[in-house]
């Protein structure tokens, strides 16, 4: 069994309104095909179809405020409702409290003691290391998730090699805002293949897309459309590279923004879940999600049926 955990960051399910809502108004061939020529909004959900299937996931866990990426983002690496447990929602990096949730258990942690193979597929460049390692710049929730396991963070050399996607899919972003001139450069749909051939190699593996809650922070119509459709593209890749009788996508995010451009905070709205794969795997996996705490139990016992490590 193989899982690809695509994180979307800042995607919830808005209305059918294009004027505020650019996934209501922007032409993705791969996601309407997915959900039976519907966009993804929230009137779609829940749907399944032959190749997959939709769920809306509640982001706010019944605490009050806007729900933030460091808490959303450790509940589901930790299954636990943080937000509900410290009384607040809190982004965009763990606070000491947050941090200390994860550290001391996590999605990787748990999955290394069952030695299944894991890794997160971005890559980063050397000024990340630099200022992580001299304090100036602190670990979100993913990465120090990730660390906390003892697993690498992939890096500018395994980038190179093909052995990571870079932040914005392609690579063009490092030539463009790092200035690395020679990075190979990828289509979105060569940075799916890419993506799935990589997870392939693994039990589990995640790639964390940030560029959507940063349109949606900018309230940037013209860039969340590109996004949206460089993410089509992508999946499009994604899906024709995979083996989709051996494995599950799993396509979620941690609060709503980018669904509702008329505002430059983050929403209340529910947030996608994409799983795409075999029927009865999907459906199986799907069965008990219903807010951010399930996604954790939601992989382990897929990943590890045995009812003993749950």
């Amino acid at each position: 069994m193989n899982l690809l955990f695509l994180f979307l960051d800042g995607i919830g399910l808005g209305g059918d309104d294009s004027s505020i809502n650019p996934l209501a108004g922007t032409t993705l061939p791969t996601i309407r095909k997915l959900l039976g020529n519907q966009e993804l909004t929230y009137d779609s959900a829940p749907y399944v179809g032959e190749h997959a299937s939709l769920l809306a996931i509640d982001a706010s866990l019944s605490v009050e405020g806007l729900p933030q990426s460091a808490t959303g983002q450790a509940v589901i690496l930790t299954g636990k409702n943080i937000p509900a447990i410290i009384g607040y929602h809190y982004g965009p990096k763990p606070n000491p409290e947050i941090t200390q949730f994860i550290k001391k258990g996590n999605l990787f942690c748990a999955l290394d003691k069952l030695n299944l193979h894991t890794g997160l597929l971005n890559a980063y460049p050397p000024a990340y290391f630099e200022a992580i390692n001299n304090g100036r710049r602190l670990y979100s929730a993913i990465p120090l998730a990730v660390s906390t396991a003892g697993v690498n963070l992939r890096n500018e050399l395994d980038l190179r090699n093909g052995q990571a996607i870079s932040a914005d899919f392609t690579g063009q972003g490092w030539r463009e805002h790092l200035g690395y001139d020679n990075i190979p450069v990828l289509s979105p749909y060569e940075a799916g293949q890419r993506l799935a051939q990589l997870a392939l190699e693994l039990d589990f593996a995640f790639f964390e897309y940030w560029l959507s809650d940063y349109a949606g922070h900018h309230q940037d119509f013209s860039q969340a459309k590109q996004l949206l459709i460089t993410i089509d593209q992508v999946l499009n890749g994604i899906i024709d590279e995979w083996n989709h009788s051996e494995g599950l996508i799993l396509i979620t995010s941690d609060h709503g923004n980018m669904e509702d451009l008329s505002t430059r905070r983050h929403t209340i709205n529910p947030v996608p879940a994409i799983v795409i794969g075999d029927l009865k795997n999907r459906s199986e996996f799907m069965s008990s999600l219903n807010d951010l705490t399930d996604m954790y139990p939601a992989i382990l016992k897929y990943l590890v049926p045995e009812p003993s490590i749950l």
